[in-house]
C-alpha cells in the first residue's frame, strides 16, 4: 500500500484533488472513477519527475517495427513467469547491434542496480518515449506488466499499419515522377540536340517553343554540373531544414493544408491522438499526462498545439471537450464523443472507438487520393512529353508548308 496524490473533475466540472491510500495507481483510478471522478493526474505522493536526458542532432534511433517486435516478445516472456531481468537479458542477446540492443543491456543493468524498470526505461529516451514509459510504469503499480506490454504492441502495430498505408500510396505517384524525369531528361539531352542540327541546316529561325526547348537542352547539357550539384544539395538541405524545430513546424502546417493529402494527415494524426490517449487511459495514467504524451506523439504540429491548448484548459478545470471544439482541424463528432466519454466516465471506451472510426477513414482516404493522383500525374506526364514532340515538330511543319507552296 502507498499514498497517491491526485487531481480530478467532478460531474459539475469541478477540479478536486486529495491524496488516497491505495496498492497501485490503478486502483486510485478506478476509485475515482466509482466516485463520479475523472482523474486528470495520478502521481505517488513525494514523487520527483525525473528530465528526460536529451541526445544530440545526429543520434541514432531506434526503428519502429524493431521496438514493436521487442515489445512483443517481452510480454510473451513476462507472460511466461520469466524475471524483467532475464527477459531483458534474452532479448537484448538476441537483437543486432545499435540503440534497442544497448538500451535494453542499460535498462537491464539499472535494474540490477535496484530501479524500477519505468524508471531505467526513462534513462533511454531515444528508445522508449514518454509514452512507452507512462505505460509501463502504470503496468508496474497495478501487476499486470505482460498485460500493458501487450496493449503496447497492439497500438505500435496499428501505428506502423498507419504509417505503411500513407507511405506504400506514395509509392507510385513517386515513380511515375522519377519516370517522367528521367524520360524528359533523356529526351532533352539526347534527342533535342540531333534535330538541332537539321535546324540548322534549313537556314529558317526555329519557332519560339522550339528556340526555348533547344536552349534548355544547351544549357543541361553545357553546364551539367550545376545541375548535378543542384540536384544533390537541394534534397539534403531541405531534408536539414525539416529536421529543425521550424522547418517541421513549417512542413506540418504545409501538409495539412493541401486539399488532398491535408485530409489524410488530418485524419491520420486524429487516429493517432486518440488511440494514445485511449490506450493511455484504459492503463491509469491521468487525463492531463494523457493529453501532454498523445500531443507529442501526435506527428503533426497543428494537432500539438491544439492539445497542448486544450490541456491548458483542462488544468483550469474546464471539460476536455470544451476547448476541443474550438480547434478547427477536430471534426464535430470527435467532440461529441469524446463529450459523450466524459459525461458517462468512459471517456477510455469512447476514444477507442473514435480511432477505430479514424483509422478505417484513413485507409479509405488513401485509396481515394491515390485514385485522384494516378490520372493527374499521368496527364502531367503526357502534356510534358506532348510540348516536347511539339517543340522538334513545329520546324519540319513549318518546311512543309514552304514546300507546299
Amino acid at each position: 500500500m502507498g499514498f497517491y496524490k491526485y487531481q480530478a473533475r467532478n460531474a459539475q466540472g469541478n477540479t478536486v484533488s486529495g491524496e488516497i491510500e491505495a496498492k497501485t495507481q490503478t486502483d486510485v483510478a478506478a476509485r475515482l472513477k466509482s466516485q463520479q471522478l475523472t482523474a486528470l493526474k495520478i502521481v505517488p505522493a513525494g514523487m520527483k519527475k525525473t528530465s528526460e536526458s536529451g541526445a544530440g542532432f545526429f543520434a541514432q534511433k531506434v526503428k519502429s517495427k524493431d521496438l514493436q517486435i521487442f515489445t512483443r516478445q517481452f510480454a510473451t516472456l513476462i507472460n511466461a513467469g520469466i524475471p524483467v531481468v532475464d527477459s531483458l537479458k534474452i532479448l537484448s542477446e538476441g537483437l543486432r547491434p545499435g540503440p534497442l540492443k544497448s538500451g535494453a543491456a542499460k535498462v537491464r543493468h539499472l535494474i540490477e542496480q535496484g530501479r524500477r524498470l519505468a524508471d531505467g526505461m526513462a534513462q533511454v529516451p531515444l528508445v522508449f518515449d514518454r509514452l512507452y514509459v507512462n505505460m509501463i510504469q502504470a503496468g508496474e503499480e497495478a501487476g499486470i506488466l505482460d498485460g500493458i506490454l501487450h496493449r503496447l504492441a497492439i497500438y505500435m502495430e496499428k501505428s506502423e499499419k498507419i504509417k505503411s498505408q500513407i507511405k506504400g500510396a506514395m509509392v507510385y505517384p513517386i515513380v511515375i515522377l522519377v519516370v517522367a524525369f528521367i524520360v524528359i531528361l533523356g529526351i532533352l539531352i539526347f534527342i533535342i540536340p540531333k534535330f538541332q542540327d537539321f535546324y540548322s541546316q534549313a537556314g529558317k529561325a526555329p519557332p519560339a517553343l522550339t528556340s526555348m526547348v533547344v536552349s534548355i537542352s544547351h544549357s543541361l547539357v553545357g553546364q551539367w554540373y550545376i545541375y548535378v550539384g543542384a540536384g544533390i544539395a537541394i534534397p539534403i538541405l531541405i531534408k536539414q531544414y525539416i529536421q529543425t524545430p521550424a522547418g517541421k513546424d513549417t512542413l506540418d502546417r504545409f501538409l495539412i493544408s493541401i486539399p488532398v493529402i491535408g485530409e489524410v494527415v488530418q485524419k491520420s494524426s486524429i487516429a493517432r491522438m486518440t488511440r494514445t490517449l485511449s490506450t493511455l487511459l484504459n492503463s491509469g495514467v491521468g487525463l492531463i499526462d494523457a493529453i501532454d504524451i498523445a500531443a507529442r506523439t501526435s506527428g503533426n504540429k497543428v494537432i500539438e498545439e491544439a492539445l497542448i491548448r486544450c490541456k491548458d484548459s483542462v488544468i483550469a478545470g474546464r471539460p476536455f471537450a470544451a476547448p476541443l471544439s474550438r480547434e478547427k482541424h477536430f471534426p464535430d463528432m470527435v467532440v461529441q464523443m469524446i463529450s459523450i466519454g466524459e459525461q458517462s466516465g468512459s471517456m477510455d471506451v469512447m476514444l477507442g472507438k473514435i480511432a477505430d472510426f479514424f483509422e478505417d477513414e484513413v485507409e479509405a482516404a488513401v485509396k481515394a487520393s491515390t485514385s485522384l493522383i494516378e490520372p493527374a500525374l499521368m496527364v502531367f506526364l503526357g502534356a510534358s512529353i506532348a510540348v516536347l514532340v511539339l517543340a522538334m515538330y513545329l520546324p519540319i511543319f513549318g518546311m512543309g508548308d514552304v514546300v507546299g507552296q
